[in-house]
């Protein structure tokens, strides 16, 4: 199934995130909140990823990440990798710009202005700065 999607891609994806899909392809995540140090769409310090997409099946990352790209005009930078509460207006992404399709791809937040934030070197570095959205009240910053 990886290789599949990755050939449907047109990238390598990254490790981490190989192995993360073999232990449970996709979901929802008990942290999903990204400490950040710029105002996202809804809020001032963070934002929240609500599912990581898997492969292989209808709502996978080889299924979803093109027609999402083109839907909503998130920049041509990579895959669709997170959908956010709003699942629209901004996303998370495997952003290939600087590896290019066959190296380590860093992880993007693109907001509204669809300009690529870089967020983490990796995605096992995004994956290992997640916290508990707990830590926000954004009832009070929207």
């Amino acid at each position: 199934m990886v290789r599949r999607a990755e050939a449907t891609l047109g990238v390598r994806l990254p490790h981490a995130y190989v192995e993360v899909m073999y232990q449970q392809n996709g979901g929802v995540l008990k942290d999903g909140c990204f400490p950040t140090s710029f105002r996202t769409f809804w809020t001032a310090d963070h934002f929240q990823v609500d599912v990581i997409m898997g492969v292989g099946f209808p709502e996978g990352v080889d299924a979803l990440s093109a027609y999402l790209i083109a839907e909503w005009g998130y920049p041509e930078v990579g895959v669709v990798l997170g959908v956010t509460p709003l699942a629209g207006p901004d996303t998370v992404m495997l952003d290939y710009s600087a590896s290019g399709p066959d190296g380590e791809p860093a992880v993007a937040y693109v907001g509204e202005d669809r300009v690529p934030r870089r967020v983490a070197n990796s995605f096992e570095e995004f994956m290992n700065r997640l916290v508990s959205c707990q830590a926000y009240d954004d009832d009070q910053d929207q």
